[in-house]
């Protein structure tokens, strides 16, 4: 990092961590209690405070890794400033820890970007800063830095694991991933993202010599077209069935193969992943939500993806591939016929946005999910479109993560969006400044308006005296 722009991302991240500080002050000022999921985690927090540490609420499904993490910091600054009595480990101390674990996330994003990103010189400082400043305000992450959850420390694990992978740094990229696996279970899937990475840098050093050795220079190592599948999954199963590759990926992954096994250990001394209440988070083939992940990001990066020059490519894909657009529509309507489950907290919470998702536009009729189709597709290749950059091999192992952690989930929830959408957000090619002044704009309209609905908007059940609010 270089003078100014260690400066400029000095000054940013302090700004923004003041302004956040600010916010954060507002919130608790207005929500003094725990709130919504709250009720479970701020209790039980308080409960490894207080040295019980083998109480645990039935009701809470990840395992303990945000109240260990808070005893480990809030106990040392108790001693250190003689803190006594109901501050220590109170609702507004255990948010607070979220606020700061949020200014680390804010620094891992910008050493990602600045990692990733490496080798375009064409990149400015301003750029990495201004990416930064925007991914750290994403909304649906931003929000919860406020509240006790535990998606600010299950970020912040996963993407400090996935930057000491990039470093090379294998046994602490594994370690930290057991440290966001303890936060949330479905954060293995990203340990598996780390080991692909290091598969998929050594497929594609292959793939290039096989094709020096072949000299065909029609098909490029790092812009193979899905046209060239075959040849591809020919070339993966000779590589893999071969005893010394085999051999040299697992002498280069094996923390990450001790991490995986292990994981599979608990699940089978668990019973099943979800720890405590089961009954609510059931595994099922949800392939929908793969669309629905594809519409947030559309969503969410609009400046980039909904391009009339992106606009004009699809429709000339869509002409010279007609074949293919039809069998993948037919393949997607089956999905959603077949494939579409509806949670019960989905159609009963009122104050998640989710609810109004699905009421609005779902369940205006029963066709909509259909007429949605050629609307995932279009943010489907617009999605591959962004990353085609990337070695076909990264592609196809970062697709088979993001099916991992969103079909079995049943539950439409933003929150199990956010760490797929970051991490294919981090390998985009940087977009022109303009639009990522639009993307930043964007994200603090968002915001403003999320947090002046739950601040201000709430509202009353009929059988209950609680205040309500909207929220994520």
């Amino acid at each position: 990092m270089e003078g100014v722009e260690a400066y400029g991302f000095s000054a940013a991240m302090s700004g923004a961590f003041l302004l956040s500080s600010l916010l954060f002050a507002a919130v608790n000022r207005r929500l003094r209690e725990p709130y919504m999921d709250e009720v479970f985690h701020v209790p039980q927090a308080q409960a490894y405070c207080q040295g019980r540490f083998l109480q645990w609420d039935p009701m809470i499904t990840t395992p303990p890794g945000l109240y260990l993490l808070s005893v480990g910091v809030v106990k040392p600054a108790a001693w250190l400033f003689g803190w006594t009595g109901s501050m220590v480990c109170s609702t507004g101390m255990l948010r607070f820890i979220n606020l700061l674990i949020s200014a680390g996330n804010f620094y891992l994003l910008y050493l990602l970007l600045l990692k990733i990103h490496q080798k375009n010189k064409a990149v400015s400082g301003f750029q990495r800063i201004l990416s930064s400043l925007t991914l750290a305000t994403f909304p649906t992450l931003y929000f919860f830095t406020f509240l006790y959850y535990t998606d600010t420390g299950s970020v912040f694990f996963t993407l400090f694991a996935y930057l000491m992978c990039l470093y090379g740094n294998h046994k602490a990229s594994a370690l930290l991933g057991f440290c966001a696996f303890m936060f949330r279970q479905t954060n293995i899937v990203w340990t598996v993202f780390c080991a692909g990475n290091v598969v998929a840098e050594k497929l594609n050093e292959a793939w290039k010599t096989e094709l020096l050795k072949k000299k065909d220079e029609r098909i490029s190592s790092m812009r193979t077209s899905f046209s060239d599948l075959t040849l591809i999954t020919r070339f993966l199963i000779e590589y893999l069935i071969s005893p010394k590759n085999l051999i040299t990926l697992i002498a280069l992954t094996w923390p990450y193969i001790v991490l995986v096994t292990a994981f599979f250990v608990f699940v089978f001394v668990n019973g099943g992943i979800v720890v405590g209440d089961r009954s609510s988070h059931e595994a099922c083939l949800h392939f929908p939500q793969l669309f629905y992940f594809l519409s947030f990001t559309l969503f969410f990066s609009f400046p980039h993806l909904l391009t009339p020059t992106k606009i004009r490519k699809f429709l000339q894909s869509l002409r010279r591939h007609r074949v293919q657009y039809i069998l993948i529509t037919a393949i997607s309507l089956f999905l959603i016929w077949n494939f579409t489950y509806v949670h019960k907290y989905l159609l009963a919470d009122n104050r998640h946005y989710t609810f109004y998702v699905w009421r609005k536009i779902f369940q205006r009729h029963e066709l909509v999910k259909y007429v949605l189709v050629p609307a995932y597709i279009f943010a489907g290749w617009s999605f591959v479109d962004t990353i085609k950059s990337k070695s076909i091999f990264w592609i196809l192992m970062y697709f088979v993560c993001l099916l991992s952690v969103t079909v079995p989930q049943k539950l439409l929830e933003f929150r199990y969006f956010i760490l797929p959408f970051l991490i294919y957000r981090l390998n985009i090619p940087f977009p022109p400044v303009y639009r990522q002044l639009v993307e930043l704009a964007f994200y603090i309209v968002v915001n403003a308006a999320t947090f002046y609905l739950f601040l201000n908007k709430t509202f009353q059940w009929p059988n209950s005296v609680e205040i309500q609010r909207f929220m994520w």
